[in-house]
């Protein structure tokens, strides 16, 4: 088994921009009250797989491989700061992803389409793009926890800038007790080949 995941790689500039507002917010948040994403693993998240089993690969990568060529490349914006599921009870730390054109929306309609027709069940809630900074720790005092909130809402990072998703990945998750370690399994170029 493999646990596996389906999502847009992030450019290295972005991934620095993100890294520079992880240590802004870690500034101001209670000591240990959030467990940080590695910046080098922040991603923007199509479908979540979870435990897979390594022969089902070539028939997913078979499926992604359609999506990709009936999908049309798109460009979103990156910017402001939020929390899952509100700012008063927050559990996940966020930057906002904005895709007007409905593509990204699209790319990742499709995607759930073609991994519900292998049996892996339609996430429940709809979609809201969005980078992982950041998880509150269960082990967080409910004052800690409110302070978190705080901070969010009083910061601003504004528009970091513009991303080209010009793929996607099939991406492997490695749980280690330093955190996940993430190992591209196979990348899917939009459009026509």
């Amino acid at each position: 088994m493999i646990r596996a995941f389906i999502a847009i790689l992030l450019p290295e500039p972005l991934l620095e921009q993100l890294a520079r507002i992880q240590q802004m917010l870690e500034r101001q948040i209670p000591p240990g009250s959030v467990r940080w994403v590695k910046p080098e693993g922040i991603h923007l998240t199509l479908k979540f797989l979870g435990d897979t089993p390594e022969e089902r690969i070539p028939t997913i990568r078979a499926a992604l491989s359609a999506v990709a060529r009936a999908a049309v490349p798109c460009t979103f914006t990156v910017g402001d700061l939020g929390c899952f599921p509100s700012l008063r009870r927050p559990r996940v730390l966020w930057v906002g992803v904005q895709e007007p054109l409905g593509r990204l929306t699209a790319l990742q309609a499709a995607v759930e389409r073609a991994m519900a027709s292998l049996g892996y069940p339609p996430e429940g809630r709809g979609f809201s793009p969005h980078l992982t900074l950041g998880r509150v720790k269960d082990s967080a005092s409910p004052r800690d926890v409110a302070r978190v909130g705080e901070v969010v809402a009083s910061g601003s990072v504004g528009t970091l800038g513009e991303v080209q998703a010009e793929s996607f990945a099939l991406i492997q998750s490695i749980l280690r007790p330093t955190g996940a370690e993430y190992v591209p399994l196979a990348e899917f170029r939009l459009g026509p080949a």
